[in-house]
């Protein structure tokens, strides 16, 4: 996600700069339309512990994996990490890994970012980055291995987002032909994000399952792509595309995800 955290995409701008050095090879993607579920049938995943695994594309070539981990550590307060490793390419050869994480209470309509982390290790380089999101004080700060414009503080507005959380946020709120709107702040920018869910569902094809899910996608992005697949009862998207000027380039597809 400083890493091309620094170009938030939700789970994909984690991976933007671990593969992308990958091999490249066009790969438009398939996906079969299939009967819709009516709105009212649509029943938004629950926050609740689990791990899961991606397959990471780039570009169509395997490039390596990713894991996303939801834990609880207390009555309010929970923690989402996401950790990616290069195993093909250039990314695999450089030892490319990126792991981040925030901290964020869960006040029920509303995901609280309280501090995050980033940090990226590769061959003979490595970053790291923290930040405080202060809502006594109504600031945002990071710190580490960034410009000096972007560790001066940020004024924080409630809703505001992480690039992590805005990912749990989604999959929180969506619901058939809505639109949804988040402010980002994130490794010191603030950028405003708008997102629609399709009006019905479609079939999704991810490996050898096939999923009943909803397309969500975001719609001030210009020519930068981003679209989630969200299934019923699967608490976390089953597939991340990530496309630029009508090419498919980053590509997270669910390999098995369990309770932690």
């Amino acid at each position: 996600m400083a890493i091309a955290l620094f170009k938030p995409m939700v789970l994909t701008a984690l991976l933007v700069s671990a593969l992308g050095h990958a091999q490249e090879a066009p790969a438009p993607a398939q996906a079969a339309v299939a009967p819709a579920l009516p709105a009212l049938e649509w029943t938004p995943p629950a926050l609740e512990p689990f791990v899961a695994t991606y397959q990471a594309l780039y570009k169509g070539k395997e490039a390596g994996d990713a894991t996303l981990r939801v834990v609880h550590s207390s009555e309010a307060q929970w923690r989402v990490d996401m950790a990616v490793r290069g195993r093909r390419g250039f990314a695999s050869i450089l030892g490319l890994n990126i792991e981040q994480s925030t901290v964020f209470n869960n006040e029920g309509s509303v995901y609280t970012p309280l501090s995050q982390s980033t940090v990226k290790k590769a061959l003979f380089m490595g970053k790291k980055v923290t930040g405080v999101y202060n809502w006594q004080a109504g600031t945002a700060q990071w710190q580490g291995d960034l410009k000096e414009e972007r560790q001066r503080p940020i004024p924080l507005q409630r809703g505001d987002q992480s690039a992590l959380l805005l990912n749990l946020s989604l999959m929180r709120d969506a619901r058939p032909g809505q639109a949804l709107q988040y402010r980002y702040v994130d490794v010191g920018r603030v950028r405003q994000y708008e997102y629609r869910a399709a009006d019905t569902t479609e079939n999704v094809q991810v490996g050898d399952l096939s999923y009943d899910a909803l397309r969500v996608y975001r719609t001030n992005g210009g020519n930068d792509e981003t679209i989630l697949w969200i299934a019923n009862g699967v608490p976390t998207p089953v597939r991340i595309l990530q496309r630029k000027d009508g090419q498919d380039e980053i590509d997270l597809r669910l390999i098995e995800y369990q309770g932690a």
